[in-house]
């Protein structure tokens, strides 16, 4: 059988590695703290508890929203291939 995704409108923001982003982000998670890791200096992340649990998001991922309040990292190939901007 085949199936075709829901028509879904999300919320979702691109990280990059700016104060005014990081701070937009934590604004976008509801005001939790966001520890940004600078261990390896040429590719920052950041640790997002998902339902499926902890996940690393990259500089250029975007963080989304889902459906029920959860936030989660999405590759940019995969987000601009999956979601396209709504009116």
């Amino acid at each position: 059988m085949k199936y075709r995704k829901k028509p879904v409108v999300i919320d979702a923001i691109q990280f990059v590695d700016t104060a005014e982003r990081i701070r937009e982000i934590q604004e976008f998670m509801g005001g939790i703290a966001i520890l940004v890791d600078y261990s390896d200096r040429n590719n920052p992340t950041f640790k997002i508890d998902t339902l499926e649990g902890v996940m690393t998001a990259n500089v250029g991922d975007y963080i989304i929203k889902g459906v029920k309040g959860e936030f989660y990292p999405c590759k940019p190939e995969i987000f601009e291939a999956t979601y396209e901007v709504a009116e």
